[in-house]
């Protein structure tokens, strides 16, 4: 692999003559062979003390209310945060350890939702989402009352027969909001509090480069450079080499406004705009700090309000969107009003697929096949659209959520996922790779098109969904394929749609099955609803409960926009009057 950064911490080892290594959930485990019962020697237990007197002097939990780990970990209100930020610092040593020290992520942000908001949720050593059975963990140590919380913690290294002495190593990034400092200080304090363990903090990050440095780091630097410059590079670098690979182009134009929305997204961006401008990409900045985080602006207002983002127009240019962290995109192009034109998650995946099945078809590659993963909100029209252009056995449909997507994806030679949202990324199988470089090696169209597409896949973030990323990978498949905006936009027509949020008095009181797509709590709702749609042409309609809001959120499509503004009209008024709507009803126009 590549050389590593001598200032950078390298994860512990333990010594072979005192641990071993087994399986446990899938990924390789650590215990130590003196293992008695309920945890440790003294160490181990002053640790655990330790940890439970600093919570409850600097740290306190006190009357807060419960809250669960879901898809985008913990998310509410900051002013609320701290104690639990504090104890995702624990389980993130526990996690590394329970790993034999390897590098565990903890991201201190809450991507597209208002600056008053704030969150967290634990990355994997290779850049993946925290495993579901350690959601139910992560609840648990974060609801335990405060003279509860040693029991809590030796209740999971006892389940988990972790050896608390194993060298723990806990990485550190955050956003910027004003409370993300002080949070992620919580996170040092209470993964500290865990000794054995090393800290290490990317400071100010993008959720995307966590997940990028931690894959670095776990597979020896020969993912990439395991820091934010190490990005910065390799961003770069593979899309220079991937755009000198065709022909200058005739209709493309190499320039795009980029809504930072006053997030994350402009520290990363503003020292690469130059260097970027030099090698053919100039890039506009908006949004860049000057009023408050995902305000009127981001990839997330973009999409529900289907407008211009403020302080952006793209007449004549086209646009795309970030949000909080970075990990979302959203393209747009024409002027306000009529004109507005939107590019949403669908339409970046079947970009993506489309490029490749052309670069494939031009290079008579055959052997390897492309799938999307799609979830319930994805458009109907880019549905139909993608079966016909790749099968219907590879467009699959997975739960909202990206680490249901990723899963999903997996199973593919190569797997694109995005939700309609902006969020996804591209995955690349072994037999994928394998399979490229052995034709890479070919003579003619073929070698070309298979280092073609290698060239890609380095551009790609396969860690998580990543904004930077895949502008940049949009970019460059727009000018290889020598694209306008309008070109991109007519591979298909959207079905008109809405997504409208209703406040409920209890959101648990929803549940749905088939991913997302039915609702099978409150009882006899879904019969209600496929009611209303049935009467209308190319209907569909569903509704779920908002994992990290305290809101329903209903979808609708139709054929015409006036036949789906009716039916979404006709769902909201359902779920308002059936689950106990709370405040103004919304109106959907």
């Amino acid at each position: 692999g590549a050389q590593r950064n001598s200032s950078q911490l390298e994860p512990a080892v333990p010594d072979g003559t005192c641990h071993f290594r087994i399986a446990m959930g899938g990924a390789e485990s650590c215990t130590n062979r003196m293992y008695r019962g309920g945890g440790a020697g003294r160490s181990s237990e002053d640790a655990v003390l330790n940890a439970k007197a600093l919570g409850l002097v600097a740290y306190p939990k006190k009357d807060k209310k419960d809250m669960g780990y879901g898809t985008a970990g913990f998310r509410a209100a900051a002013d609320g945060l701290d104690h639990i930020l504090f104890r995702m610092g624990i389980l993130a040593a526990l996690r590394s350890k329970v790993l034999c020290g390897k590098a565990v992520g903890v991201m201190v942000t809450a991507s597209h939702n208002p600056e008053r908001d704030n969150g967290v949720k634990l990355v994997e050593p290779m850049g993946e989402m925290l495993p579901i059975e350690w959601e139910a963990h992560a609840t648990m140590l974060a609801n335990a009352p405060d003279n509860a919380l040693a029991t809590a913690i030796l209740q999971i290294v006892s389940a988990l027969q972790i050896d608390l002495d194993v060298d723990g190593e806990v990485w550190i990034g955050r956003d910027t909001r004003a409370s993300s400092a002080r949070l992620a200080l919580a996170v040092c304090d209470g993964a500290g509090a865990m000794q054995p363990t090393n800290i290490r903090s990317l400071g100010l990050t993008t959720t995307p480069q966590l997940h990028y440095a931690l894959r670095c780091n776990a597979t020896a630097g020969a993912y990439g450079k395991p820091s934010l410059l190490g990005y910065a590079n390799k961003m770069f670098d593979s899309y220079c080499a991937l755009v000198k690979s065709g022909p200058a182009p005739k209709n493309y134009k190499a320039k795009v406004v980029v809504d930072c929305a006053n997030g994350i997204g402009a520290i990363a961006l503003s020292t690469e705009v130059q260097r970027f401008k030099d090698a053919g990409l100039e890039m506009e900045l908006r949004n860049q700090g000057e009023g408050p985080l995902n305000d009127g602006c981001g990839a997330d207002f973009v999409k529900l309000k289907q407008c211009q983002p403020q302080g952006v127009d793209t007449t004549s240019v086209k646009g795309v969107s970030l949000d909080g962290d970075a990990d979302r995109s959203m393209y747009f192009f024409g002027g306000a009003g009529a004109g507005f034109r939107m590019l949403d998650g669908d339409r970046q995946a079947l970009l993506f697929a489309h490029f490749m099945a052309t670069v494939m078809k031009t290079g008579g590659l055959e052997g390897i096949q492309v799938g999307i993963v799609q979830t319930a909100y994805a458009n109907g029209g880019s549905t139909v659209y993608a079966q016909k252009m790749l099968g219907k056995e590879y467009v699959l449909c997975a739960k909202t959520g990206v680490k249901h997507c990723h899963h999903a994806a997996l199973a593919l030679d190569v797997g694109i996922y995005f939700e309609a949202n902006g969020h996804g990324t591209i995955l690349f199988s072994d037999t994928f790779v394998k399979w490229a470089r052995n034709n890479s090696k070919k003579p003619g169209a073929a070698g070309k098109a298979a280092e073609q597409l290698l060239l890609f896949r380095e551009l790609i973030n396969e860690a998580v969904g990543d904004a930077i990323s895949n502008m940049l990978a949009v970019e460059a498949c727009l000018q290889l394929l020598d694209w306008s905006c309008t070109e991109w936009f007519v591979m298909y027509e959207d079905l008109p749609n809405r997504q409208i949020k209703v406040v409920v008095a209890d959101r648990s009181a929803f549940e749905t099955t088939n991913a997302e797509r039915t609702c099978v709590k409150p009882e006899g709702l879904q019969a209600e609803i496929d009611k209303l749609v049935s009467a209308v042409p190319s209907g569909r309609a569903f509704v779920r409960p908002s994992g990290t809001e305290d809101v329903v959120r209903v979808y609708v499509e139709a054929a015409t926009l006036e036949a789906m503004l009716k039916l979404g009209q006709s769902v909201v008024d359902l779920v308002y009057e059936r689950a106990g709507g709370v405040g103004a009803k919304p109106v959907v126009a």
